[in-house]
């Protein structure tokens, strides 16, 4: 009897996939997160970049053209677009987005002042059809909706974080009630989401009180299942004083993390190789990559390193040492995990096994693994601290290939995977990594062991969301390898196991698990049953829920500018598809009659 054909149970046979809790024995098994509605994808209208890229780009010209100029606020809404104008010419975009770019304007003159404004003294207004209208139980009063923060729709997530800071916070139309409240005088600062209408029809009002004001435009106008950039929503929800690092430019200490793996950089920072093995290891760890992992050791730091500080902390050395150590062990696993896959491509070029054999690569994995070690070691802190950092690096390394053993088991007896079995191997083997990055800076920065606490949390839920990023990845085929074409275990495999019919659809996905057959011979069939069962859709919203769960972690920070900036750094990871549904019905009646009769919302 072959071994896929055993009548012993999976969980007899192989316990360590299905129940992950003896990986480690203080650890719980994983457990899934609250639901959360789902984004959808839409075009932007016509005078808004669709582009999100385009749209980042925008918000820092505009920034550099308040600091360059010198503009002070308030401006009446003319001046704006003469300054529009000469954002958009200096962006090299036509005149076309220049309502959009007013607004982004108006939002980077006010950001000072309104970063002044207490929590308390501060509203936030976001429109009513934020909700999924035809689900959403939430009845209205004459100030507007009442949610009942049902979890259908982002409306609870960010009223919830913003009556918690301390916002006076309200679901409802935009003019009249902004007018209404600038009148009352208990609200020194507004924050809303509206269209570029409703905001174009709120502007005089603020601007004759002087009301400082940012405003996140919806990407759509036409009061139907409209989106907007979610992420910058939470930046301005948090934006404050006491946070030394609102005003970073994450994407510029992106590159310059980046810059520091260069080989001339490299070089100067390790000295020149040592020998062929290190020549090897340093131009593997010189190859393409994200970073994310030593980008997260350094925004821990400098956050911590940023409380009491008017400008951004010195980068060291040292820290830039420990962030080359953490993208050692990263690349290490790399070798490693490509070895133990059989995986011939890696950044578009041959693995480092394709091309010297595997006994070299295995060694150079390994001296890449003492190589860390020897940068953390040879840090200039107190010894105590350096032991820390020794001691967490090494639980995390044992994690990780705890992890990574649970899968490599499981080849030996291949069966199907539930999605808590596959989501568990992720939180051994992703996580980890996350949170060795995220611990060393924090350590390194001098934090509390309730900070480090905190920091474990986050990295478990942001190591999974990450993970099943790259599943998803693997399905669209945006992904360097492709665990679900080479059989491995997948989330997008585990949920069209569960959602497959019974019969010839169930027994496929079975097959496939069980290696009897390639994903290639079947890949159209296979295609067919992940659209119709909608399996894409399901693994956005673990992942979207994860996610959520990232930001829940974050709640007993007290140190503004790491919680800010751990905030921020989810939007930079997922950024593109920070989205939220919603349509503004300011104008829906006029939206309304212009389309067909009895015409279903867009999905």
């Amino acid at each position: 009897m072959s071994s896929h054909e055993s009548t012993q149970p999976l969980s007899e046979r192989f316990p360590l996939v299905t129940d992950l809790g003896p990986i480690e024995s203080d650890a719980p098994s994983v457990q899934l997160p609250p639901r959360i509605a789902q984004p959808k994808y839409r075009p932007a209208q016509s005078n808004i970049p669709d582009d999100r890229r385009l749209r980042d780009h925008l918000k820092q010209v505009a920034t550099d053209y308040i600091v360059e100029t010198g503009i002070v606020p308030p401006l009446t809404f003319d001046q704006l677009l003469a300054h529009a104008e000469a954002v958009c010419a200096k962006a090299g975009l036509e005149p076309l987005y220049r309502d959009y770019v007013a607004v982004i304007l108006n939002n980077e003159a006010w950001r000072d002042e309104l970063a002044l404004v207490p929590f308390e003294k501060r509203l936030l207004l976001v429109p009513k059809c934020l909700r999924v209208e035809e689900h959403c139980p939430a009845p209205f009063d004459e100030l507007g909706m009442l949610c009942k923060e049902c979890g259908l729709c982002s409306i609870e997530d960010l009223t919830v974080e913003a009556e918690r800071l301390g916002y006076a916070v309200l679901i409802a139309e935009g003019s009249a009630i902004v007018r209404s409240m600038i009148e009352t005088r208990k609200i020194e600062a507004i924050v809303g989401v509206s269209c570029l209408n409703v905001l174009e029809k709120c502007f005089p009002h603020m601007e004759a009180a002087a009301v400082p004001g940012m405003s996140i435009p919806l990407l759509q106008d036409d009061c139907i299942n409209t989106t907007v950039d979610l992420d910058w929503v939470w930046d301005v929800i948090h934006f404050t004083s006491a946070d030394k690092t609102y005003r970073m430019d994450l994407d510029s200490l992106k590159e310059e993390v980046q810059s520091w793996f260069t080989p001339e950089s490299l070089n100067v920072l390790l000295g020149a190789p040592r020998g062929e093995t290190e020549a090897i290891a340093r131009d593997w760890l010189a190859r393409d990559g994200k970073r994310w992992r030593p980008y997260l050791t350094v925004c821990v730091y400098t956050a911590l390193a940023a409380e009491g500080r008017e400008d951004q902390p010195p980068l060291t050395d040292d820290i830039k040492r420990l962030a080359i150590a953490v993208e050692c062990f990263h690349k290490a696993s790399l070798i490693h995990d490509d070895i133990e896959d059989d995986d011939r491509e890696r950044y578009g070029q041959e693995t480092l096994h394709a091309t010297y054999g595997v006994p070299i690569a295995l060694n150079v994995g390994d001296f890449m693994l003492g190589e860390g070690y020897r940068l953390i070691g040879d840090i200039d802190l107190p010894a105590e601290r350096v032991v820390h950092m020794l001691k967490e690096a090494a639980r995390g390394h044992n994690l990780l290939c705890r992890g990574q053993g649970a899968e490599l088991c499981w080849t030996r007896h291949p069966e199907p995977l539930t999605s808590m079995d596959v989501l568990g191997i992720f939180k051994h083997k992703t996580a980890p990594a996350f949170e060795i990055a995220l611990q060393l800076g924090a350590i390194f920065g001098g934090a509390e062991k309730d900070v480090l606490d905190v920091l474990s949390h986050y990295s478990e839920a942001l190591g999974i969301a990450y993970q099943i990023r790259d599943d998803l990845d693997d399905f669209t085929g945006d992904s360097d390898s492709n665990d679900l074409k080479d059989l491995r275990p997948s989330l997008i495999l585990a949920i069209a196991h569960k959602r497959a019919e019974e019969g010839a659809e169930k027994e496929l996905i079975a097959s496939l698990w069980r290696r009897e057959r390639s994903f290639e011979s079947v890949a159209t069939e296979v295609e067919r049953i992940l659209q119709e069962r909608g399996v894409e859709t399901k693994a956005r919203e673990l992942r979207g829920a994860y996610e959520n769960q990232a930001i829940a972690a974050l709640d007993p920070l007290t140190t503004q500018s790491l919680k800010g900036l751990l905030r921020r750094v989810i939007g930079k990871i997922f950024g593109d598809e920070h989205l939220i549904e919603g349509y503004c019905s300011e104008f829906e009646a006029r939206n309304a009659a212009g389309r067909a009769p009895r015409a279903e919302p867009a999905s």
